[in-house]
């Protein structure tokens, strides 16, 4: 998808449509060329069916999602233009908003369903950390701030990201 792009002043937005709701990235120029980058919401869900060779299982799957969450920004970039890796990006604060585990039912087995929020909690922490050591290693560590919610809009969904980074220029020339 190419992006439109709408330039005011030192902040540059990239989106998709007409009549956008939002941006995808909005960068904000900074001195010595680099960008400070808004990393727009990503709201999904990954079930572990056909993934993990499981039948009729909805399993949240902290790895794969958090993993998808990235990619996904980082053809942002490219498309934008910005640069060609999520690693060239220090990341200063990513938001992610985990939902409630989908099965089982919190009224109908309580221990399964406090099992799997200790799952999901562990693994959402190791995915997370995981990622930034295999694909960001040169790169800090980011402020985090996450948040587990009952319910998103879409029933299906199991996260929502979004995010600050900055491009640093001077470090990839």
């Amino acid at each position: 998808m190419a992006f439109n792009v709408k330039k005011r002043g030192r902040v540059t937005y990239y989106y998709g449509g007409e009549h956008p709701t939002l941006s995808a990235l909005v960068t904000e120029e900074l001195d010595n060329g680099d960008l400070k980058i808004y990393f727009a919401g990503l709201t999904g869900g990954h079930s572990a069916t056909g993934v993990l060779g499981l039948d009729k299982v909805n399993t949240m799957n902290p790895k794969v999602e958090v993993e998808l969450v990235f990619r996904s920004w980082e053809k942002w970039l490219q498309e934008a233009g910005i640069c060609d890796s999520i690693s060239k990006i220090d990341f200063i604060e990513v938001h992610a908003f985990a939902a409630q585990p989908k099965t089982p039912n919190p009224l109908a087995d309580p221990e399964g369903f406090a099992a799997e929020q200790k799952r999901l909690y562990k693994e959402y922490g190791q995915a997370y950390s995981g990622f930034f050591r295999d694909h960001i290693p040169d790169g800090g560590v980011p402020a985090r701030f996450t948040v587990h919610v009952v319910d998103f809009p879409d029933k299906a969904a199991s996260y929502e990201f979004y995010s600050v980074g900055l491009y640093q220029k001077a470090l990839h020339e």
